[in-house]
C-alpha cells in the first residue's frame, strides 16, 4: 500500500475512535445527570411528613419514667 493511503486510513480510524469516545462520554454524562436528579428528588421527599397523622414532634415515643 502507498504511504498516503495508510495515512488516510489511520486518520479516518482516529476520527472514528474520537467520535466513539465522545458518544460514550455524552451517554455517561446524561446518565449521571439523571441519577443526580433522582437523588435530589428523593432527598426532598424524605424530609416531609408522610401523612396528615404524622407527629409534629421530633420524637413520637416518650420514655417511661
Amino acid at each position: 500500500m502507498h504511504p498516503e493511503i495508510m495515512l488516510t486510513l489511520a486518520n479516518e480510524r482516529r476520527t472514528q475512535l474520537i467520535a466513539e469516545a465522545d458518544r460514550e462520554r455524552l451517554i455517561t454524562a446524561a446518565g449521571l445527570r439523571r441519577l443526580v436528579r433522582r437523588v435530589r428528588k428523593a432527598s426532598a421527599v424524605r424530609g416531609q411528613p408522610t401523612s396528615t397523622l404524622a407527629s409534629c414532634e421530633r420524637s413520637a415515643a416518650v420514655p417511661v419514667q
